[in-house]
């Protein structure tokens, strides 16, 4: 039997094109028409005036590093072939907080408020998740 599987998001019908936009390297984020402020995670209302005007909209990618911790043990599939690994919550340039993981970064390069940009990484089962890298110098929008 195979081991159960914590990394897996579970795909229905109303966060589908949240999965198919990551499936094809975007990301995307929910906006409430009635007041204006972007979310996340991706729900059916909004949660700042509770309007269920939101839509989806392309979020542009850039982020900075709000906070981190390196995990260095996770006994939970597949997380323990992972570690370490550094789990953040960074800051999207639209507003929402979001939590993820950032890769290709060594731990003492790590700095609050550094610029990150989404990447995708493509699941062996399931859908992309969006985990974040260090920003290239001099990017422009992306």
């Amino acid at each position: 039997m195979a081991a159960a599987r914590y990394d897996l998001p579970d795909v229905d019908t109303f966060t589908r094109p949240y999965w198919d936009a990551a499936a094809d390297g975007r990301l995307l984020i929910r906006r409430c028409g009635a007041c204006g402020k972007a979310h996340h995670y991706p729900r059916e209302f909004c949660p700042f005036c509770w309007s269920e005007d939101v839509v989806w909209e392309p979020a542009s990618g850039r982020a900075t590093l709000y906070t981190w911790s390196v995990v260095h043990r996770n006994d939970l599939p597949p997380f323990g072939e992972r570690v370490p690994y550094t789990a953040a919550v960074v800051d999207l340039d639209e507003g929402p907080r979001m939590m993820t993981e950032v890769v290709d970064c060594p731990e003492a390069e790590l700095r609050i408020g550094m610029p990150l940009q989404v990447a995708f990484r493509a699941a062996d089962e399931g859908p992309a998740v969006a985990v974040f890298a260090p920003a290239d110098e001099g990017a422009g929008p992306a």
